[in-house]
């Protein structure tokens, strides 16, 4: 063999050898980085922390017996599943593969063009969990809790129920939030906040972070505007505290991740005809032509979150930054 040649062979060799030293190994563990979440199977990253159903303290909506409860406490009434499969725009011949074969990114792409946003009125997405899975037998794909944390209960391949004729199409997402309410009538939020001796208002859980599963207890637990912000959703008056600093940056992050995996789902809110935020619930014509972000109140006619105090500009404007840097 000539020498060039045999050395060439030398360095293929050489080259392959380190190859399969570094390749993984039989039984070794890939770690999570912990940022990411899951669509059709696959993980993408998002830059704040997430927690998924399979992870120790996550929330498992595939679960069939209740989270909280032993399973010989399970109510009678509730479905043995509380989510269902995405048919929104898919044809027969699609619907059958998804059904028998499962999901395929591209297709799921195709699918999902809306992301609805909830707040929970629970306070805790450890309340949130207990509401939604135990008790009421619905489903959310994410939780976005006080502290910044969220949880992915669902692959976003499943149609979770959580908004009507959104389900089929959407992402939804419940934070950590004791909701709007009229003037006057706001004893039921009052009890979660109390004003500290330098007059600045904190979030008052019912027990330790801890005991409300709390992932950062350290974070600051606060409004990210002291006072309560009063406002209209449909006509309607209503007072509501702000999400805190933690929940928008998170949330920012996680719509920037979600426009960007899905090219359908628009980093934008429903807006009037001068450009202005809808405070009305679309009409079918206009939310079947919508792909984008969106609150429960622009899907039922019955809901008013994500509240008046909820800041659309902060979160689409921050998320469209975080979608440039990329």
């Amino acid at each position: 063999m000539p020498r060039a040649l045999a050395a060439a062979f030398g360095i293929l060799a050489f080259a392959a050898a380190a190859q399969a030293a570094d390749a993984p190994k039989p039984g070794a563990r890939l770690e999570r980085q912990g940022d990411e979440i899951v669509v059709a199977g696959q993980l993408f990253h998002t830059s704040t922390p997430v927690v998924l159903w399979t992870d120790p303290g996550g929330y498992d909506a595939y679960r069939v017996d209740p989270h909280f409860s032993a399973p010989d406490k399970k109510k009678a009434d509730l479905p043995a599943t509380r989510f269902g499969v995405r048919k929104a725009g898919l044809s027969e011949a699609e619907l059958k593969q998804v059904q028998s074969g499962g999901w395929d990114l591209p297709l799921l792409q195709r699918v999902v063009d809306q992301f609805v946003i909830h707040y929970d009125v629970c306070g805790t997405s450890q309340r949130c969990f207990r509401v939604l899975h135990d008790d009421r037998g619905l489903s959310v794909h994410f939780m976005l809790d006080v502290d910044g944390t969220i949880y992915q209960t669902l692959d976003l391949k499943e149609a979770a129920w959580h908004a009507t004729i959104a389900n089929g199409r959407s992402i939804g997402i419940e934070i950590a939030n004791m909701g709007a309410y009229p003037p006057g009538r706001t004893e039921s939020r009052d009890r979660w906040y109390e004003k500290d001796a330098q007059g600045l208002v904190k979030i008052k859980l019912p027990g330790t972070p801890e005991a409300n599963g709390i992932h950062n207890p350290s974070a600051l637990l606060a409004p990210a505007r002291n006072e309560p912000v009063t406002g209209k959703i449909r006509g309607e008056t209503l007072e509501q505290y702000d999400l805190t600093k933690a929940q928008y940056d998170a949330l920012t992050k996680l719509t920037a991740t979600l426009c960007t995996v899905f090219p359908k789902l628009k980093c934008d809110y429903p807006r009037d005809s001068s450009g202005k935020l809808r405070l009305d619930t679309l009409s079918r014509p206009e939310f079947d032509a919508y792909q984008g972000v969106l609150g429960h109140y622009h899907v039922q006619t019955n809901k008013t979150d994500p509240g008046p105090a909820f800041q659309w500009d902060l979160l689409i404007d921050g998320a469209r930054s975080q979608m440039s840097q990329k």
